[in-house]
């Protein structure tokens, strides 16, 4: 069926979007972020939206179509994807193409129905969706096809996955409605207490990137933050450091490490020497926060491995489901 069409995989995180085409590799990447106007009409779509967030006039909207790995607003994500497949080139000439959507295994039938039908309706010859747990653990390259024990966990923007995985099927699932975004959340709650100082959801999120950590660094670091002091509503700069950013996240980071400690405690025991002998694999947005592997390591006793590209992990496992799909029939959604 997928001979002439261009047979594509879609990770559609709540943060960002990656499109793995089949044959090619990823052909694109971009924030899962759209503007629109009053009227609905698309002004912009990814990395442009993503920069215009909190810069707009009153009559433009800034939105993310999907909440907690969930499609929040149904046409506008519509809209996003059928932008996303023209970008990707999947929807030149006669044939449209197969699309496989990587979502969370919390998700509710009804929920993964709809991503189907925004597909399907932004240009998907057939729309499949597979959980996010397992594309990741294909991804990463996990023997997800032997009867051995392998841990994946997936943070994405919205949603954290924890699972367990042996021949082709998941074992033990937990997920949970906690991730990057929440890092976030509280950096920007912390400096609006510490400081009385408003940042937006961006600003927060670069000091993420930059001086964000898991676990003490070798030498603490600091930035200069600038926002609105709530005080006298004036523009305002502070400086932060790393160790003030740790604290901050720490308890979005411990309820990871609880659910991936009370994923352990319900698996099967000849599983669970498998982890331990193979360690756990981190995946996702999420695994680039900075020495979070040592913390789960110093917290667990267990090796922890971050992916070589997270970010990548769910396109590239559901493109190799593509390939394989009779394979993992069993495991998909439709």
């Amino acid at each position: 069926m997928g001979f002439f069409s261009k047979d594509l995989a879609i990770d559609l995180g709540t943060a960002n979007t990656v499109v793995y085409m089949k044959g090619k590799g990823i052909v694109l990447r971009e924030p899962t972020v759209i503007a629109v106007n009053s009227r609905g009409k698309i002004i912009s779509v990814g990395n442009n939206a993503k920069y215009m967030s909190g810069k707009t006039p009153f009559e433009i909207k800034v939105v993310r179509p999907l909440r907690d790995g969930v499609i929040a607003d149904f046409d506008v994500a519509k809209k996003m994807l059928d932008y996303f497949l023209t970008k990707a080139g999947a929807k030149r000439g006669i044939f449209r193409p197969r699309v496989l959507i990587g979502v969370p295994s919390g998700i509710t039938q009804v929920e993964k129905k709809a991503v189907i039908e925004a597909a399907v309706l932004a240009g998907a010859k057939q729309a499949l969706v597979i959980d996010e747990p397992m594309a990741a653990a294909v991804g990463t390259g996990l023997p997800v096809e032997e009867a051995r024990g392998s841990m994946i966990v997936d943070i994405g923007g919205g949603t954290t996955e924890v699972a367990v995985i042996s021949l082709r099927g998941i074992v033990v699932v937990k997920s949970i409605r906690i991730a990057g975004d929440e890092m976030n959340e509280a950096i920007i709650t912390y400096l609006r207490r510490q400081y009385s100082l408003l940042v937006g959801e961006s600003t927060a999120e670069q000091i993420k990137m930059k001086i964000g950590n898991a676990y003490p660094l070798d030498k603490e670091e600091k930035m200069e933050v600038r926002g609105r002091d709530l005080i006298d509503g004036l523009p305002k700069s502070v400086q932060i450091t790393s160790e003030e950013i740790r604290k901050a996240i720490q308890p979005v980071i411990q309820e990871i490490l609880d659910t991936i400690k009370s994923t352990l405690e319900i698996t099967p025991p000849e599983l669970s020497a498998d982890i331990m002998d193979r360690g756990i694999m981190l995946s996702g947005g999420g695994a680039l926060l900075r020495n979070l592997d040592k913390f789960i390591t110093q917290r667990t006793g267990i090796l922890v491995n971050v992916a070589d590209d997270p970010l990548s992990a769910v396109a590239v496992g559901a493109g190799k489901v593509l390939e394989k799909i009779d394979l993992f029939r069993d495991t998909l959604f439709s």
